[in-house]
């Protein structure tokens, strides 16, 4: 019943070294974090709505926590009204996506130094729900080994959304991913993919 979470980047890749080279613990053990991504990104939607973070509910990152992420609000709510009515298509492609995408780098280049105290706050946000359960009706966004879901073959560890219940978490499956969606979801994966093929030796067996 051990829970791993990688947080060293590249943390999804990290955790597939670790998983590989434990093969006497259940591979669901390991997980990655993109809950940093995941908070930022409710974060940048409250601003843009004037709401408190805590009105907004089932965001996801995709993927890789790296720039080829994919933060998803189309099932996204904001006081329980559907995030895309709220925003404008442009803003939601054109500002939050790279905002998201990219904050890692900026806080760095703004201060110098990397956002240590909100990596740690959300290390202790993604244990908490792993550990202590999911809201009803919402979900996190965990990096965890595929498993086929959403089209994503096992081999890699991908961001998902998750709900979480008695120390377990369960991917939240049949969400409807349209074109843009899709193309973001495949291109992040193949980053993964490709970060897999360059680490190929380190894992086990």
């Amino acid at each position: 019943d051990v829970k791993v979470l990688v947080v060293g980047n590249p943390a999804n890749t990290n955790a597939l070294i670790a998983q590989a080279n434990a093969p006497d613990l259940d591979p669901r053990c390991f997980t990655a974090m993109v809950r940093l991504d995941h908070n930022r990104a409710m974060a940048q939607l409250a601003q843009k709505t004037n709401a408190h973070v805590n009105d907004v509910k089932r965001v996801i990152i995709w993927g890789n926590h790296s720039s080829t992420q994919y933060p998803d609000i189309h099932h996204a709510t904001v006081k329980g009204k559907p995030a895309t009515d709220l925003v404008g298509q442009d803003w939601y492609r054109d500002d939050f996506i790279p905002t998201v995408q990219q904050r890692g780098a900026a806080i760095i280049k703004a201060r110098g130094a990397s956002s240590a105290a909100s990596a740690a706050n959300a290390a202790i946000d993604h244990m908490r729900s792993w550990a202590l359960g999911t809201d009803e009706g919402d979900w996190v966004s965990m990096a965890v080994p595929a498993d086929g879901s959403y089209g994503i073959s096992p081999g890699v560890i991908y961001g998902y959304p998750v709900t979480c219940r008695d120390g377990r978490y369960e991917i939240v499956l049949k969400l409807d991913a349209n074109e843009f969606s899709r193309e973001r979801m495949d291109a992040t994966e193949k980053e993964l993919r490709e970060e897999r093929a360059a680490i190929e030796h380190l894992l086990a067996g």
